[in-house]
């Protein structure tokens, strides 16, 4: 019989502590808000460069080498115009932007006291979305250089506030990073703490989103290493389980049954620290006793250099534990052997 339950020591012996590099890419989707952190200082010199005229800034992307995807992704941001808003733009670009005889759409705006026009090039497309500008998560994670499509997103953008039609400007209010061009002590105030508001909302997500990726592997690997007949259940419950004096069922991240019998999974992976070892650790106790009461079992994947710095949280979680694995395949393994020895 595997050794399944564990302790500190032994599972911190066990685990990969980083990300394994089959979810590499799952992460990077989820984490662009550090990434853009890290590059707002050359966003910041590029639109501070930018000083004679508003086009400028297409051949200071250029001559700066920056990654013309990356730049739209900070506008993106700053501007909180996200994938379903460009696409309604981009519904909507007939009424907005009317075709003249010749066929071009221009752009009327107002720059330093100035009208300026700008001509379509790309716009509208038949969908726009993230992936379609390379901002998404999979298309960031190569560079993209500059386009038609990506010029006419950068100016509605910078200057959709500064339309000369009041309608378009009602619509692109939020897009008004081009006045601040040339300012460069305006434009950090603004960027910075527009990243310091935005990196507070997301983080919460960010750690949820990542959860949810470890939580989809594994249900896929044990899809793929069980029989059809075990019921696998994301987000799970085990009949005759509950709290709140039986009000409410127990769920769990992970349900694996066969027959009238079910093994609970709680999954956590965490690479920075955070509360979420220490909510499980809270509750490992009480679950473990509901669990086994019912006649059923218990187990929990922690892995994470965040979760192994909560070095008391996880030697709580291995003493209520039946099965304690870490997040590898070797690992998974073990719990597929847990499950298939206690559900018969």
């Amino acid at each position: 019989m595997d050794n399944f339950n564990r302790t500190f020591v032994e599972l911190q012996s066990k685990a990969s502590l980083w990300w394994p590099k089959e979810l590499t890419t799952l992460e990077a989707s989820t984490s662009i808000i550090p990434n853009l952190i890290e590059t707002q200082d050359k966003f910041i010199s590029i639109l501070n460069l930018t000083n004679s005229s508003p086009e400028q800034i297409f051949s200071i992307i250029e001559s700066a080498n920056f990654p013309a995807n990356l730049f739209l992704k900070h506008l993106v941001v700053l501007s909180d115009v996200g994938g379903e808003k460009l696409q309604r733009y981009n519904s909507n670009f007939d009424s907005l932007f009317p075709e003249n005889e010749d066929g071009s759409r221009i752009f009327q705006y107002y720059w330093r006291n100035e009208m300026h026009e700008y001509i379509f090039q790309g716009l509208p497309i038949k969908r726009l979305d993230n992936s379609k500008l390379k901002i998404d998560g999979k298309g960031l994670l190569e560079e993209s250089q500059l386009d038609d499509l990506k010029r006419d997103v950068i100016m509605l953008l910078l200057f959709g506030s500064n339309a000369e039609d009041e309608g378009i400007s009602a619509n692109l209010n939020n897009c008004m990073i081009g006045n601040l061009l040339g300012k460069k002590d305006d434009l950090e105030e603004f960027i910075k703490q527009r990243y310091i508001h935005v990196s507070r909302i997301t983080g919460g997500a960010e750690a949820n989103s990542l959860g949810q990726i470890a939580q989809k592997y594994v249900m896929d690997f044990l899809k793929n290493h069980l029989t059809d007949d075990y019921n696998i259940v994301s987000n799970g419950h085990i009949t005759g389980v509950t709290h709140n004096e039986g009000r409410t069922e127990t769920t769990f991240d992970i349900v694996v049954s066969k027959g009238d019998k079910s093994v609970a999974i709680e999954i956590s992976f965490q690479v920075t620290t955070n509360s979420t070892i220490e909510r499980k650790a809270g509750q490992a106790q009480a679950r473990h006793e509901l669990v086994t009461s019912s006649g059923n079992f218990i187990a929990y994947i922690i892995d994470g250099a965040g979760n192994f710095q909560r070095k008391s949280a996880i030697t709580t979680i291995c003493e209520y534990s039946q099965c304690t694995v870490a997040f590898t395949e070797e690992e998974l393994t073990v719990l597929i052997g847990f499950i298939t020895e206690h559900l018969l």
